[in-house]
Protein backbone atom coordinates (compact mmCIF):
# COMPACT_ATOMS: atom_id res chain seq x y z
CA UNK A 1 0.00 0.00 0.00
CA UNK A 2 2.70 2.92 0.97
CA UNK A 3 4.65 2.12 -2.49
CA UNK A 4 1.28 2.26 -4.48
CA UNK A 5 0.28 5.79 -2.39
CA UNK A 6 4.08 7.05 -2.68
CA UNK A 7 4.45 6.75 -6.24
CA UNK A 8 0.64 7.27 -7.18
CA UNK A 9 1.05 10.82 -5.56
CA UNK A 10 4.61 11.55 -6.60
CA UNK A 11 3.18 10.69 -10.63
CA UNK A 12 0.34 12.72 -9.78
CA UNK A 13 1.59 15.40 -8.81
CA UNK A 14 5.20 15.92 -10.33
CA UNK A 15 4.71 15.67 -14.05
CA UNK A 16 2.72 18.28 -15.88
CA UNK A 17 0.69 16.30 -18.25
CA UNK A 18 -0.44 13.83 -14.95
CA UNK A 19 -1.16 16.92 -11.79
CA UNK A 20 -5.60 16.93 -11.27
CA UNK A 21 -7.05 19.23 -9.64
CA UNK A 22 -8.80 17.85 -6.25
CA UNK A 23 -12.51 18.12 -5.96
CA UNK A 24 -13.53 20.74 -3.42
CA UNK A 25 -14.24 19.40 0.15
CA UNK A 26 -17.65 19.72 1.25
CA UNK A 27 -18.63 22.79 2.78
CA UNK A 28 -18.73 23.97 5.69
CA UNK A 29 -21.42 23.03 8.56
CA UNK A 30 -20.98 24.25 12.08
CA UNK A 31 -17.71 25.18 14.22
CA UNK A 32 -16.13 21.97 15.74
CA UNK A 33 -15.45 22.08 18.91
CA UNK A 34 -12.84 18.77 19.66
CA UNK A 35 -9.45 19.20 18.71
CA UNK A 36 -8.45 18.06 15.22
CA UNK A 37 -6.70 14.95 15.51
CA UNK A 38 -3.68 15.96 12.98
CA UNK A 39 -1.85 19.77 12.86
CA UNK A 40 -0.49 20.06 9.67
CA UNK A 41 1.79 23.23 9.39
CA UNK A 42 2.77 24.67 5.85
CA UNK A 43 5.87 27.04 5.63
CA UNK A 44 6.10 28.02 1.52
CA UNK A 45 9.99 29.35 1.65
CA UNK A 46 9.99 32.94 -0.33
CA UNK A 47 6.28 32.88 -0.81
CA UNK A 48 5.47 36.87 0.24
CA UNK A 49 2.32 38.70 0.95
CA UNK A 50 2.69 40.20 -2.79
CA UNK A 51 3.50 36.56 -4.64
CA UNK A 52 0.53 35.23 -2.40
CA UNK A 53 -1.94 38.12 -4.03
CA UNK A 54 -0.58 38.39 -7.15
CA UNK A 55 -1.93 35.42 -8.78
CA UNK A 56 -4.69 34.65 -6.37
CA UNK A 57 -7.31 35.15 -9.13
CA UNK A 58 -5.87 32.20 -10.68
CA UNK A 59 -5.87 29.47 -7.82
CA UNK A 60 -7.78 26.11 -8.58
CA UNK A 61 -6.14 23.59 -6.15
CA UNK A 62 -4.86 23.75 -2.51
CA UNK A 63 -4.67 27.79 -2.25
CA UNK A 64 -7.89 28.29 -3.49
CA UNK A 65 -9.46 25.92 -0.90
CA UNK A 66 -7.49 28.11 1.53
CA UNK A 67 -8.18 31.30 0.41
CA UNK A 68 -11.82 30.59 -0.12
CA UNK A 69 -12.97 28.65 2.48
CA UNK A 70 -10.34 29.16 5.21
CA UNK A 71 -9.16 32.08 7.58
CA UNK A 72 -7.17 34.72 5.51
CA UNK A 73 -4.81 37.03 6.90
CA UNK A 74 -3.02 38.02 3.62
CA UNK A 75 -1.27 40.73 5.80
CA UNK A 76 0.76 38.44 8.45
CA UNK A 77 3.75 39.47 9.30
CA UNK A 78 7.77 38.02 10.10
CA UNK A 79 7.88 40.97 12.03
CA UNK A 80 11.54 41.04 12.85
CA UNK A 81 14.36 43.17 10.73
CA UNK A 82 16.44 39.96 9.86
CA UNK A 83 14.34 37.96 7.24
CA UNK A 84 16.13 35.20 6.67
CA UNK A 85 15.10 31.60 6.19
CA UNK A 86 16.16 30.50 9.76
CA UNK A 87 14.56 32.86 11.77
CA UNK A 88 11.62 33.24 10.41
CA UNK A 89 11.17 29.31 10.67
CA UNK A 90 11.84 29.45 14.08
CA UNK A 91 8.77 31.81 14.55
CA UNK A 92 6.15 29.67 12.84
CA UNK A 93 5.42 27.14 15.85
CA UNK A 94 7.46 28.05 18.57
CA UNK A 95 5.11 31.46 18.86
CA UNK A 96 8.61 33.67 19.70
CA UNK A 97 10.51 36.00 17.77
CA UNK A 98 14.13 35.49 17.20
CA UNK A 99 14.73 37.55 20.40
CA UNK A 100 13.43 34.92 22.40
CA UNK A 101 14.30 31.77 19.83
CA UNK A 102 17.62 32.86 19.71
CA UNK A 103 18.03 32.09 16.16
CA UNK A 104 18.76 36.23 14.79
CA UNK A 105 19.99 35.21 11.16
CA UNK A 106 20.94 32.22 8.94
CA UNK A 107 24.28 32.46 10.11
CA UNK A 108 25.98 34.84 13.17
CA UNK A 109 29.97 35.38 13.89
CA UNK A 110 31.13 34.26 17.38
CA UNK A 111 34.59 35.82 17.64
CA UNK A 112 35.70 33.71 20.19
CA UNK A 113 35.11 30.46 18.70
CA UNK A 114 37.76 27.84 19.09
CA UNK A 115 37.51 26.96 16.02
CA UNK A 116 39.28 28.48 13.00
CA UNK A 117 36.19 29.27 10.73
CA UNK A 118 34.25 32.32 13.33
CA UNK A 119 30.53 31.82 11.18
CA UNK A 120 28.16 30.01 13.01
CA UNK A 121 25.32 28.38 10.87
CA UNK A 122 21.77 28.26 12.56
CA UNK A 123 21.09 24.95 12.74
CA UNK A 124 24.52 23.78 13.45
CA UNK A 125 26.85 22.31 16.06
CA UNK A 126 30.18 23.95 16.15
CA UNK A 127 31.42 22.27 18.78
CA UNK A 128 31.87 19.22 16.74
CA UNK A 129 35.51 18.05 16.21
CA UNK A 130 36.36 19.16 12.70
CA UNK A 131 33.26 21.07 11.20
CA UNK A 132 32.53 24.17 9.87
CA UNK A 133 29.84 26.42 8.77
CA UNK A 134 30.02 24.89 5.15
CA UNK A 135 30.68 21.20 6.63
CA UNK A 136 28.50 20.84 9.89
CA UNK A 137 26.82 18.78 11.70
CA UNK A 138 23.48 19.47 11.69
CA UNK A 139 21.27 20.88 14.78
CA UNK A 140 18.55 21.79 17.27
CA UNK A 141 21.06 23.28 19.57
CA UNK A 142 20.42 26.96 19.15
CA UNK A 143 17.21 27.12 19.20
CA UNK A 144 16.02 27.97 23.05
CA UNK A 145 12.76 27.59 22.93
CA UNK A 146 10.43 24.48 22.59
CA UNK A 147 7.95 24.50 19.44
CA UNK A 148 4.68 23.45 19.96
CA UNK A 149 5.02 19.82 19.17
CA UNK A 150 7.74 19.73 22.25
CA UNK A 151 4.94 21.77 24.24
CA UNK A 152 2.43 18.81 22.96
CA UNK A 153 4.98 15.76 23.67
CA UNK A 154 4.94 17.29 27.54
CA UNK A 155 1.73 17.05 27.50
CA UNK A 156 1.18 13.66 26.38
CA UNK A 157 4.67 11.30 25.29
CA UNK A 158 1.84 9.86 22.94
CA UNK A 159 2.05 12.60 20.33
CA UNK A 160 3.78 12.32 17.47
CA UNK A 161 6.15 15.13 15.92
CA UNK A 162 7.27 14.65 12.49
CA UNK A 163 9.28 17.36 10.01
CA UNK A 164 9.60 16.99 6.84
CA UNK A 165 11.30 19.97 4.40
CA UNK A 166 13.46 20.77 1.33
CA UNK A 167 15.92 22.42 3.85
CA UNK A 168 17.46 21.49 6.94
CA UNK A 169 17.14 25.01 8.96
CA UNK A 170 13.26 24.65 7.96
CA UNK A 171 12.78 21.08 9.15
CA UNK A 172 14.77 21.28 12.28
CA UNK A 173 13.38 25.40 13.14
CA UNK A 174 9.98 23.97 13.18
CA UNK A 175 10.25 20.23 14.05
CA UNK A 176 12.66 20.86 17.10
CA UNK A 177 14.43 18.90 19.19
CA UNK A 178 12.50 16.45 20.52
CA UNK A 179 10.79 15.67 17.26
CA UNK A 180 10.27 12.08 16.56
CA UNK A 181 11.29 12.31 12.91
CA UNK A 182 13.07 15.10 11.24
CA UNK A 183 13.99 14.56 7.23
CA UNK A 184 15.03 17.19 4.75
CA UNK A 185 16.49 17.16 1.26
CA UNK A 186 20.20 16.14 1.66
CA UNK A 187 21.54 15.64 -1.99
CA UNK A 188 21.03 13.34 -4.78
CA UNK A 189 20.28 10.56 -2.84
CA UNK A 190 17.47 11.97 -1.30
CA UNK A 191 16.08 13.08 2.42
CA UNK A 192 18.62 13.04 5.76
CA UNK A 193 18.38 13.22 8.95
CA UNK A 194 20.22 14.93 11.86
CA UNK A 195 19.07 12.43 14.22
CA UNK A 196 21.47 9.43 12.95
CA UNK A 197 18.66 6.80 13.42
CA UNK A 198 18.95 4.10 10.88
CA UNK A 199 16.58 5.06 7.60
CA UNK A 200 13.44 3.39 8.17
CA UNK A 201 11.23 1.89 5.44
CA UNK A 202 9.53 4.59 4.76
CA UNK A 203 12.51 6.82 3.80
CA UNK A 204 14.07 4.33 2.14
CA UNK A 205 11.22 3.90 -0.70
CA UNK A 206 10.92 7.76 -1.14
CA UNK A 207 14.43 8.10 -1.87
CA UNK A 208 14.44 5.23 -4.17
CA UNK A 209 11.15 7.31 -5.81
CA UNK A 210 13.13 10.38 -5.93
CA UNK A 211 16.35 8.58 -7.32
CA UNK A 212 13.98 7.13 -10.01
CA UNK A 213 12.13 10.64 -11.30
CA UNK A 214 16.32 12.22 -10.76
CA UNK A 215 17.12 9.87 -13.48
CA UNK A 216 14.55 10.25 -15.84
CA UNK A 217 14.41 14.55 -18.06
CA UNK A 218 11.76 17.02 -17.40
CA UNK A 219 10.99 17.96 -20.74
CA UNK A 220 9.71 21.38 -18.50
CA UNK A 221 6.41 22.57 -17.29
CA UNK A 222 3.69 24.32 -19.93
CA UNK A 223 3.00 28.20 -19.32
CA UNK A 224 -0.11 29.04 -17.55
CA UNK A 225 -2.19 31.57 -19.05
CA UNK A 226 -1.36 34.09 -16.28
CA UNK A 227 1.96 33.41 -17.06
CA UNK A 228 2.32 35.01 -20.51
CA UNK A 229 3.23 38.37 -20.02
CA UNK A 230 5.64 37.30 -17.89
CA UNK A 231 7.82 35.31 -20.54
CA UNK A 232 10.66 38.23 -21.52
CA UNK A 233 14.37 37.90 -21.19
CA UNK A 234 16.04 39.75 -18.62
CA UNK A 235 19.72 40.37 -18.18
CA UNK A 236 21.67 40.09 -14.97
CA UNK A 237 25.69 39.94 -15.12
CA UNK A 238 26.34 36.70 -17.08
CA UNK A 239 22.67 35.60 -16.23
CA UNK A 240 19.93 35.75 -18.69
CA UNK A 241 16.24 35.06 -16.43
CA UNK A 242 12.81 35.19 -16.84
CA UNK A 243 11.76 32.79 -19.30
CA UNK A 244 12.76 29.25 -18.01
CA UNK A 245 10.12 26.45 -17.87
CA UNK A 246 12.62 23.47 -15.50
CA UNK A 247 13.13 21.59 -18.23
CA UNK A 248 16.19 19.12 -17.24
CA UNK A 249 18.77 16.55 -18.38
CA UNK A 250 18.29 12.87 -16.04
CA UNK A 251 20.27 12.96 -13.61
CA UNK A 252 20.55 16.79 -12.95
CA UNK A 253 20.19 17.21 -9.48
CA UNK A 254 20.23 20.94 -8.82
CA UNK A 255 17.57 21.71 -11.60
CA UNK A 256 15.72 19.27 -9.90
CA UNK A 257 16.00 20.89 -6.26
CA UNK A 258 15.42 24.80 -8.16
CA UNK A 259 12.12 23.45 -9.60
CA UNK A 260 8.62 22.72 -8.98
CA UNK A 261 9.53 18.89 -8.62
CA UNK A 262 11.35 19.59 -5.06
CA UNK A 263 7.93 20.38 -3.94
CA UNK A 264 6.14 17.92 -5.00
CA UNK A 265 8.73 15.05 -3.90
CA UNK A 266 8.68 16.65 -0.22
CA UNK A 267 4.80 16.70 -0.20
CA UNK A 268 4.84 13.36 -1.40
CA UNK A 269 7.29 12.43 1.48
CA UNK A 270 4.75 14.11 4.14
CA UNK A 271 1.72 12.37 2.84
CA UNK A 272 3.22 9.18 2.79
CA UNK A 273 4.23 9.72 6.05
CA UNK A 274 1.27 10.68 7.54
CA UNK A 275 -0.78 7.35 6.19
CA UNK A 276 2.42 5.09 7.06
CA UNK A 277 2.59 6.16 10.78
CA UNK A 278 -1.04 6.88 10.80
CA UNK A 279 -1.16 10.33 12.22
CA UNK A 280 -3.55 12.00 13.11
CA UNK A 281 -5.78 8.21 13.71
CA UNK A 282 -5.18 7.78 17.65
CA UNK A 283 -6.35 9.61 20.11
CA UNK A 284 -4.05 11.95 20.48
CA UNK A 285 -3.40 14.73 18.08
CA UNK A 286 -0.32 14.63 15.92
CA UNK A 287 2.00 17.45 13.92
CA UNK A 288 3.61 17.14 11.03
CA UNK A 289 5.19 20.58 9.54
CA UNK A 290 6.36 20.29 5.52
CA UNK A 291 9.11 23.14 4.45
CA UNK A 292 8.65 23.69 0.55
CA UNK A 293 11.44 25.34 -0.73
CA UNK A 294 11.94 25.20 -3.90
CA UNK A 295 9.63 29.07 -4.42
CA UNK A 296 12.91 30.38 -2.19
CA UNK A 297 15.49 28.31 -4.13
CA UNK A 298 13.75 29.69 -7.67
CA UNK A 299 13.47 33.67 -6.13
CA UNK A 300 17.20 33.66 -6.11
CA UNK A 301 17.99 31.96 -9.01
CA UNK A 302 15.44 33.71 -11.36
CA UNK A 303 14.13 36.65 -9.15
CA UNK A 304 10.45 36.37 -7.94
CA UNK A 305 8.40 37.99 -11.21
CA UNK A 306 9.84 36.09 -14.67
CA UNK A 307 7.80 32.92 -16.16
CA UNK A 308 9.78 30.28 -13.45
CA UNK A 309 8.27 32.29 -10.26
CA UNK A 310 4.81 32.30 -11.74
CA UNK A 311 5.27 28.66 -13.25
CA UNK A 312 6.36 27.71 -9.28
CA UNK A 313 2.82 29.35 -7.63
CA UNK A 314 0.77 27.65 -10.32
CA UNK A 315 2.71 24.38 -9.46
CA UNK A 316 2.56 24.57 -6.27
CA UNK A 317 -1.30 25.14 -6.17
CA UNK A 318 -1.74 22.15 -7.44
CA UNK A 319 0.43 20.14 -5.44
CA UNK A 320 -1.20 21.29 -2.47
CA UNK A 321 -4.86 20.41 -3.78
CA UNK A 322 -3.72 17.13 -4.20
CA UNK A 323 -1.53 16.61 -1.06
CA UNK A 324 -5.10 18.12 0.78
CA UNK A 325 -6.95 15.66 -1.55
CA UNK A 326 -5.29 12.59 -0.24
CA UNK A 327 -5.66 13.55 3.27
CA UNK A 328 -9.27 13.93 2.85
CA UNK A 329 -9.70 10.51 1.30
CA UNK A 330 -8.14 9.30 4.18
CA UNK A 331 -10.69 10.73 6.11
CA UNK A 332 -8.55 12.48 8.36
CA UNK A 333 -9.77 15.73 10.68
CA UNK A 334 -6.98 17.98 10.11
CA UNK A 335 -6.05 22.08 10.62
CA UNK A 336 -3.78 23.18 8.52
CA UNK A 337 -2.07 26.37 8.49
CA UNK A 338 0.33 27.42 5.50
CA UNK A 339 2.35 30.85 5.90
CA UNK A 340 6.04 31.48 4.70
CA UNK A 341 9.38 31.97 6.65
CA UNK A 342 10.06 35.63 5.34
CA UNK A 343 8.87 37.30 2.06
CA UNK A 344 11.29 38.21 -1.42
CA UNK A 345 12.32 41.27 -3.40
CA UNK A 346 12.49 40.91 -7.46
CA UNK A 347 15.89 41.27 -9.46
CA UNK A 348 16.44 45.20 -9.72
CA UNK A 349 17.37 44.17 -13.66
CA UNK A 350 13.52 43.95 -14.23
CA UNK A 351 12.22 46.25 -11.87
CA UNK A 352 14.14 48.83 -13.96
CA UNK A 353 12.24 47.70 -16.86
CA UNK A 354 9.02 47.72 -15.19
CA UNK A 355 8.29 51.62 -14.12
CA UNK A 356 10.90 51.59 -11.40
CA UNK A 357 14.33 53.02 -12.44
CA UNK A 358 15.53 53.88 -8.94
CA UNK A 359 15.95 50.22 -8.31
CA UNK A 360 19.84 49.21 -7.54
CA UNK A 361 22.32 46.88 -6.00
CA UNK A 362 24.54 47.49 -2.91
CA UNK A 363 28.15 49.10 -3.74
CA UNK A 364 30.68 46.89 -2.93
CA UNK A 365 32.03 49.22 -0.68
CA UNK A 366 29.67 47.89 1.73
CA UNK A 367 30.57 44.52 1.63
CA UNK A 368 32.35 43.45 4.85
CA UNK A 369 35.56 42.71 3.33
CA UNK A 370 35.94 46.10 2.09
CA UNK A 371 34.51 48.09 4.86
CA UNK A 372 37.29 46.44 6.94
CA UNK A 373 39.72 47.51 4.80
CA UNK A 374 38.40 51.10 4.67
CA UNK A 375 38.76 51.50 8.36
CA UNK A 376 41.88 50.29 8.41
CA UNK A 377 43.14 52.94 6.19
CA UNK A 378 41.25 55.84 8.00
CA UNK A 379 41.89 54.58 11.11
CA UNK A 380 46.13 53.29 10.69
CA UNK A 381 45.05 49.84 12.84
CA UNK A 382 46.46 47.75 9.73
CA UNK A 383 47.33 44.03 9.73
CA UNK A 384 44.28 42.31 10.90
CA UNK A 385 40.23 42.47 10.05
CA UNK A 386 38.79 44.71 11.51
CA UNK A 387 35.46 44.09 10.70
CA UNK A 388 33.59 40.58 10.43
CA UNK A 389 30.07 40.17 8.41
CA UNK A 390 28.01 38.01 6.46
CA UNK A 391 27.07 40.46 3.64
CA UNK A 392 26.67 44.11 2.95
CA UNK A 393 23.56 44.62 5.13
CA UNK A 394 23.18 42.68 8.58
CA UNK A 395 25.35 42.26 11.68
CA UNK A 396 28.24 43.76 12.09
CA UNK A 397 31.27 42.41 14.44
CA UNK A 398 34.60 44.34 15.83
CA UNK A 399 38.03 42.19 15.74
CA UNK A 400 37.88 41.49 19.54
CA UNK A 401 41.61 42.13 19.86
CA UNK A 402 41.09 45.67 19.53
CA UNK A 403 42.11 47.77 22.48
CA UNK A 404 39.18 49.65 24.14
CA UNK A 405 40.70 52.76 22.55
CA UNK A 406 40.99 51.17 19.30
CA UNK A 407 37.64 49.90 19.20
CA UNK A 408 35.96 52.90 19.75
CA UNK A 409 38.29 54.38 17.13
CA UNK A 410 37.26 51.97 14.56
CA UNK A 411 33.34 52.51 15.77
CA UNK A 412 33.20 56.34 15.27
CA UNK A 413 34.96 55.20 12.03
CA UNK A 414 32.73 52.53 10.90
CA UNK A 415 29.37 55.09 12.14
CA UNK A 416 30.69 58.16 10.11
CA UNK A 417 31.33 56.02 6.52
CA UNK A 418 28.00 53.93 6.56
CA UNK A 419 25.96 56.69 7.86
CA UNK A 420 27.46 58.77 5.04
CA UNK A 421 26.76 56.33 2.35
CA UNK A 422 23.40 57.09 0.20
CA UNK A 423 22.36 53.20 0.10
CA UNK A 424 22.28 53.17 3.89
CA UNK A 425 18.95 53.76 5.42
CA UNK A 426 20.39 53.90 9.38
CA UNK A 427 22.80 51.72 11.43
CA UNK A 428 22.22 50.83 15.21
CA UNK A 429 24.59 50.16 17.74
CA UNK A 430 24.21 47.09 19.75
CA UNK A 431 23.93 49.40 22.98
CA UNK A 432 21.08 51.30 21.26
CA UNK A 433 18.98 48.21 19.98
CA UNK A 434 19.21 46.68 23.73
CA UNK A 435 17.97 49.62 25.41
CA UNK A 436 14.88 49.50 23.08
CA UNK A 437 12.25 47.70 25.20
CA UNK A 438 10.84 44.38 23.21
CA UNK A 439 8.21 45.86 20.94
CA UNK A 440 4.45 45.19 20.85
CA UNK A 441 1.35 47.10 18.78
CA UNK A 442 0.69 46.03 15.37
CA UNK A 443 3.56 45.10 13.26
CA UNK A 444 3.00 47.02 10.30
CA UNK A 445 3.48 50.47 12.76
CA UNK A 446 7.37 49.47 14.23
CA UNK A 447 9.70 51.38 13.73
CA UNK A 448 13.10 49.75 12.67
CA UNK A 449 14.68 50.10 16.12
CA UNK A 450 12.19 47.74 17.52
CA UNK A 451 12.26 45.45 14.61
CA UNK A 452 15.78 45.27 15.29
CA UNK A 453 15.28 44.22 18.29
CA UNK A 454 12.94 41.62 17.71
CA UNK A 455 15.81 40.24 15.77
CA UNK A 456 18.68 40.72 18.57
CA UNK A 457 20.20 38.40 21.02
CA UNK A 458 22.99 40.19 23.20
CA UNK A 459 25.44 37.12 22.82
CA UNK A 460 24.90 36.40 19.48
CA UNK A 461 24.17 39.53 17.48
CA UNK A 462 26.72 41.98 15.91
CA UNK A 463 28.40 45.11 17.62
CA UNK A 464 26.41 47.03 14.61
CA UNK A 465 23.14 46.66 12.60
CA UNK A 466 23.44 48.49 9.06
CA UNK A 467 20.32 48.56 6.96
CA UNK A 468 19.94 49.10 3.67
CA UNK A 469 17.53 51.33 1.92
CA UNK A 470 14.36 50.24 0.35
CA UNK A 471 14.92 49.01 -2.94
CA UNK A 472 18.36 48.05 -2.72
CA UNK A 473 19.27 44.47 -3.18
CA UNK A 474 21.72 43.28 -1.12
CA UNK A 475 23.30 41.34 -3.79
CA UNK A 476 26.13 43.67 -5.51
CA UNK A 477 26.62 43.85 -9.26
CA UNK A 478 29.25 41.55 -10.63
CA UNK A 479 29.88 39.81 -13.63
CA UNK A 480 29.12 36.27 -12.60
CA UNK A 481 26.01 36.35 -10.91
CA UNK A 482 25.10 33.54 -8.26
CA UNK A 483 21.87 34.49 -7.22
CA UNK A 484 20.07 37.28 -8.41
CA UNK A 485 18.08 38.16 -5.96
CA UNK A 486 17.40 37.54 -2.21
CA UNK A 487 15.15 39.03 0.98
CA UNK A 488 16.71 39.81 4.38
CA UNK A 489 15.58 43.61 4.23
CA UNK A 490 13.44 44.99 7.15
CA UNK A 491 11.24 46.40 4.37
CA UNK A 492 7.69 44.80 3.79
CA UNK A 493 8.58 43.36 0.77
CA UNK A 494 10.19 40.91 3.06
CA UNK A 495 8.55 40.92 6.04
CA UNK A 496 4.82 40.60 5.09
CA UNK A 497 4.00 36.64 4.23
CA UNK A 498 0.55 35.37 4.05
CA UNK A 499 -0.95 33.20 6.88
CA UNK A 500 -4.17 30.94 6.23
CA UNK A 501 -5.83 28.02 8.43
CA UNK A 502 -8.45 25.63 7.16
CA UNK A 503 -10.29 22.98 8.85
CA UNK A 504 -13.20 21.66 7.74
CA UNK A 505 -16.14 23.10 9.80
CA UNK A 506 -14.95 26.53 10.12
CA UNK A 507 -16.52 29.68 8.89
CA UNK A 508 -14.32 31.51 6.10
CA UNK A 509 -13.49 35.02 6.75
CA UNK A 510 -11.28 37.62 6.13
CA UNK A 511 -8.70 39.92 8.00
CA UNK A 512 -6.80 42.29 6.12
CA UNK A 513 -5.16 43.76 9.76
CA UNK A 514 -1.54 42.93 10.33
CA UNK A 515 -0.85 39.89 12.72
CA UNK A 516 2.51 38.04 13.60
CA UNK A 517 3.55 34.48 12.62
CA UNK A 518 4.57 34.02 16.60
CA UNK A 519 0.63 34.58 16.64
CA UNK A 520 0.38 30.67 14.80
CA UNK A 521 1.59 28.57 17.80
CA UNK A 522 -0.83 30.17 20.71
CA UNK A 523 -3.93 29.56 18.08
CA UNK A 524 -2.96 26.24 16.99
CA UNK A 525 -2.19 25.43 20.76
CA UNK A 526 -6.00 26.67 22.24
CA UNK A 527 -7.75 24.52 18.93
CA UNK A 528 -5.96 21.56 21.03
CA UNK A 529 -6.71 23.01 24.30
CA UNK A 530 -3.14 23.18 25.06
CA UNK A 531 -2.51 25.62 27.76
CA UNK A 532 0.55 28.28 27.10
CA UNK A 533 1.93 30.89 29.43
CA UNK A 534 1.70 34.21 27.85
CA UNK A 535 4.74 34.85 29.21
CA UNK A 536 6.85 32.63 27.74
CA UNK A 537 5.99 33.76 24.39
CA UNK A 538 5.76 36.78 22.09
CA UNK A 539 2.60 35.71 20.29
CA UNK A 540 -1.50 36.11 20.97
CA UNK A 541 -3.83 33.53 19.84
CA UNK A 542 -6.32 34.69 16.83
CA UNK A 543 -9.95 33.56 16.69
CA UNK A 544 -10.50 31.81 13.99
CA UNK A 545 -14.70 31.76 14.62
CA UNK A 546 -16.82 33.82 12.60
CA UNK A 547 -18.71 35.91 14.39
CA UNK A 548 -20.26 34.91 17.79
CA UNK A 549 -17.79 32.11 19.63
CA UNK A 550 -14.05 32.32 20.40
CA UNK A 551 -11.67 29.96 19.64
CA UNK A 552 -9.25 30.80 22.29
CA UNK A 553 -11.22 30.30 25.08
CA UNK A 554 -10.99 27.38 27.27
Amino acid sequence: MLKNIVAALLLASSLPALAQTPAAPPAPATAPVTPPKLIVAISVDQFSADLFSEYRQYYSGGLKRLTEQGIVFPRGYQSHAATETCPGHSTILTGSRPSRTGIIANSWFDLGAARADKSVYCAEDETQPGTSSDNYQASPVHLKVPTLGGRMKIANPATRVVSVAGKDRAAIMMGGPTADQVWWLGGPKGYVSYKGVATPPLVAKVNDVMAQRLAEPNPGFELPPQCMAKDFPVKAGDRTVGTGRFAREAGDYKGFRISPEQDAMTLAFAAAAIENMALGKQAQTDIISIGLSATDYIGHTYGTEGTESCIQVDRLDRELGAFFDRLDKDGLDYVVVLTADHGGHDLPERHRLNAMPMEQRVDKALTPKALSAAIAEKTGILGKTLIWGDGPAGDLYFDRSLTAAQRTKVEAATLALLRAHPQVQTVFTKAEIAATPSPSGPPESWLLIQEARASFDPRRSGDLLLLLKPRVMSIPEQAVMGSVATHGSPWDTDRRVPILFWRKGLTHFEQPLGIETVDIMPTLAALIKLPVQKDEIDGRCLDLIAGDGDSCAN
